[in-house]
């Protein structure tokens, strides 16, 4: 049991500590949430262990010890919460990635001469000049000229799709073996890939559906199962059979530590991981 004991203090306290500090952060708004659960029910068999293996003589009879349980369920959520943090992680790379894609220069047509230019400063209107293996910087309309362009990047499909006057052209896919020119429609934040950066950047900042909901159950919950196993303690202590506090302890700790939604903690932050 000593080393057990020292085994679980570190993963109680130290990768454990998080927990407390949120759950303190809830406490202190009037609230509730799954920290608050997760502190508690771990705590309570964490220290109802701690006392058995230090001070065994006050419980009467043979008193169990507990110390894989906390560290377990605590291992659990934040395995939970690493996995979340990987999906994150990973967000922020396709981003980066996807900027990566964007042309840095623009040839357009200026009082009839073509002119190099940075893509910040192509306007709508502007004819923009694609030669064979460049990007298209911006999107557009063609106006002149036929090609095949790969628009992987957008839709996947890896064959090369014919552009003649009159199609619709994307911004950062690759230009074939033709030279076209194309009318620019959409530039700067407005073009399609922008947008796919921006829902991807609004996707990582905000929380699922399935987030929101964790919290308001977590919200309700939480309470509910403490004021649970405070009856429960109660009720063992007042009415059960000797020894009644021992008894009471053990039962209060399994309402808390069976009640943890280690399935919620882990769960969600899996189902965001695979979105």
């Amino acid at each position: 049991n000593l080393t057990l004991l020292a085994l679980a203090t570190p993963v109680q306290f130290w990768a454990g500590w998080r927990f407390y500090r949120g759950a303190w952060g809830a406490l202190r708004h009037g609230q509730a949430n799954m920290n608050t659960l997760v502190a508690v029910g771990t705590s309570a068999a964490y220290l109802y262990s701690a006392v058995a293996t230090l001070a065994p003589g006050l419980f009467a009879g043979r008193a169990d010890v507990y110390f894989d349980t906390s560290a377990l369920i605590i291992t659990l959520i934040l395995l939970g919460r690493v996995l979340e943090a990987r999906a994150t992680g990973r967000t922020g790379e396709a981003i980066k990635k996807l900027a990566g894609l964007q042309a840095t220069t623009a040839r357009i047509v200026r009082d009839g001469e073509e002119v190099d230019v940075p893509v910040e400063e192509v306007e709508v209107g502007d004819v923009v000049v694609v030669r064979p293996g460049e990007k298209v910087p911006v999107d557009g309309v063609v106006v002149g000229g036929e090609s095949a362009v790969d628009e992987a990047m957008i839709s996947g499909e890896p064959i090369p799709v014919t552009k003649r006057a009159g199609d619709e052209v994307i911004g950062a896919t690759v230009n074939g073996t033709g030279t076209f020119r194309f009318r620019a429609t959409k530039v700067g934040k407005e073009t399609a890939l922008s947008q796919i950066m921006r829902m991807v950047e609004e996707a990582q900042g905000s929380k699922a559906p399935i987030q929101r909901l964790a919290d308001r159950i977590s919200g309700v919950f939480v309470p509910v199962v403490m004021a649970l196993a405070a009856v429960t303690f109660l009720t063992w202590w007042i009415f059960g059979p000797e020894p009644a506090f021992t008894l009471a302890l053990l039962n209060f700790v399994a309402v808390l530590i069976i009640a943890c939604p280690c399935a919620m903690g882990l769960a969600t932050p899996t189902s965001i991981m695979v979105g």
